[in-house]
């Protein structure tokens, strides 16, 4: 109903708020446009105060439960009295438009700054880059005492004041929209560039996470670019995951030692080797600085970027679409909130063989349930089960063009992957519904495939009258797993999800071995 409303009012609204009145306050010019929010400057006549407001993009609020968590989430938020986090004045709902009244701070963004010097090919001073990251973990040790994450840590969300204060924007946003838990395949939402592998994964957010993402903009402030970047937002995560951190001393051999150990140690793929907290990260920038001999400064004083003989000269194009494959470094073009994370992330076929690289390195990540666990929903159950239809058709359209093109035989040995197809569809719904009795028929018929695979491609049916105890072993053990499952409520369906990616990994895998093995066969026998 909530959605339904909104839909309404928007079509007939018009396309800018300025000149409206939300609540107390007279919207004026518009002062940004973000990912899941624009920002307008307002006035309040009560008051004679000029604030920021927020308005929260109308397709964003998709559930019913959206108004209470949104009032719930924006109170701890308003809560947080601290001068290196922006004041949130008010919050409330005015037909159907969601926002927040914030301070008006003047200034502009660290990632304005950072772009300003990557163009003229020059870096932040290092003292001031200190001040920057002193303030900031200031703000982040207070509001986690308080219990509120951010989340949602980048240049773009710390604004650097007039008055020499660099101050944490947007805390609570990510989580008034996307809610408490996010999947891969559900509703994650975020910067990837910036975020931390667990929350990539499977949205699990503590203090460790935020110290990640403030890590990767340290990274950036010290090599004018973020050490993960990719094509894709799966390819981005595998990275996060997975990839060696590019050392920062290989990309500016200037970069003093001592402040490279601190982005290692922030950026440490498991969250236990990171900072624990705020307070522990700043004092080792802090300790770092002395040492270097590196004066912080009270205040942030950045001066201008002067333009060096090697900066480019005359107009600065602005690329998007497909001409940002034109730029050369487009690595800091990233940095926008996306909150279709999630869909963009979805697990297929395509992709499973990725995650099970990552599931074999991380098991204890994939099996232990992040606490405190929300209500497991049904999710992309559509996107799975047309993932896994269109996979078996594309393998009996290779069985029959290998067959008919080049007289091979493949079939006569390759014709278990039928069944193993029909197990990676029922295992797709399985993982997708969460529902954990889908394993009885899906494990029965995936075990069964692999049984069939290895009698048709070796040729060895008589090793049935030896192996056939396998069978109603595979069918208790199914049946037993499906009923342990569904005991463990939420914490089961949790499971469900995850067992049945690693189910799936495995049939691709299987049906894989058993096309190119069915190949040589064939090959090798005559026609």
């Amino acid at each position: 109903m909530v959605a339904t409303n909104i839909e309404n009012k928007h079509k007939m609204s018009p396309p800018s708020l300025e000149g409206q009145t939300l609540g107390k306050y007279r919207v004026m010019n518009p002062l940004g446009r973000g990912g899941m929010a624009r920002v307008h400057k307002a006035y309040h006549p009560q008051l004679d105060r000029y604030v920021a407001i927020k308005v929260l993009r109308s397709d964003l609020v998709d559930d019913e439960e959206f108004l209470a968590r949104f009032r719930r989430e924006a109170r701890s938020v308003a809560a947080l009295r601290h001068e290196n986090i922006v004041q949130v004045y008010d919050f409330d709902v005015h037909d159907d438009y969601y926002y927040m009244v914030m301070e008006l701070l003047e200034g502009d963004t660290l990632k304005t700054y950072l772009n300003a010097c990557r163009v003229q090919g020059e870096r932040l001073p290092q003292g001031e880059m200190v001040r920057i990251l002193v303030d900031i973990l200031s703000g982040l040790e207070y509001a986690h005492s308080e219990g509120v994450i951010h989340r949602d840590i980048k240049p773009a969300n710390i604004m650097l004041t007039k008055h020499g204060q660099a101050v944490l924007t947007d805390f609570g946003i990510a989580q008034i929209i996307g809610g408490t838990q996010y999947t891969i395949s559900g509703a994650l939402m975020g910067t990837l560039n910036y975020m931390a592998p667990e929350q990539g994964l499977d949205g699990h957010c503590d203090v460790r996470s935020d110290i990640y993402s403030l890590g990767i903009a340290y990274y950036e402030m010290l090599t004018g670019r973020v050490p993960f970047d990719a094509d894709t937002p799966l390819a981005i995560l595998m990275k996060h995951l997975n990839d060696p951190l590019p050392l920062p001393h290989n990309l500016d051999p200037n970069i003093p030692e001592l402040f490279e150990r601190v982005v290692l140690k922030a950026l440490a793929k498991r969250p236990e080797d990171r900072y624990q907290n705020a307070g522990e990260m700043s004092e080792a920038l802090k300790k770092a600085a002395r040492e270097c001999g590196i004066k912080i400064p009270k205040n942030v004083k950045l001066p201008q970027v002067t333009v060096t003989p090697d900066a480019p000269t005359g107009p600065i194009p602005v690329f998007s679409g497909s001409a940002r494959q034109e730029i050369e470094n487009a690595d800091f073009a990233s940095g926008e909130t996306d909150e279709s994370l999630g869909k963009t992330l979805g697990l297929n076929a395509r992709n499973a063989n990725q995650l099970l690289n990552h599931v074999i390195k991380s098991a204890q990540t994939v099996v232990q349930p992040p606490s405190p666990l929300d209500r497991v929903e049904p999710q992309n159950v559509g996107q799975f089960t047309l993932a896994s239809v269109a996979g078996l058709i594309f393998i009996n359209m290779i069985l029959l063009w290998a067959g008919g093109a080049f007289d091979w035989q493949i079939w006569s040995s390759a014709w278990p992957l039928e069944v193993i197809g029909v197990g990676i569809l029922l295992t797709a719904i399985m993982s997708s519904t969460a529902n954990p009795w889908i394993m009885i028929p899906s494990g029965i018929v995936l075990g069964n495939g692999l049984l069939l695979s290895y009698y048709a491609v070796t040729g060895w049916w008589t090793h049935w009258a030896i192996l056939w105890p396998l069978e109603p072993i595979l069918i208790g053990g199914a049946i037993v797993g499906a009923m342990l499952l569904s005991k463990n409520n939420e914490k089961g369906r949790w499971l469900t999800r995850r067992f049945g990616l690693l189910m799936i990994a495995a049939g691709i895998t299987l049906g894989t071995v058993v096309f190119f093995m069915s190949l040589i066969k064939a090959l090798l026998l005559p026609a």
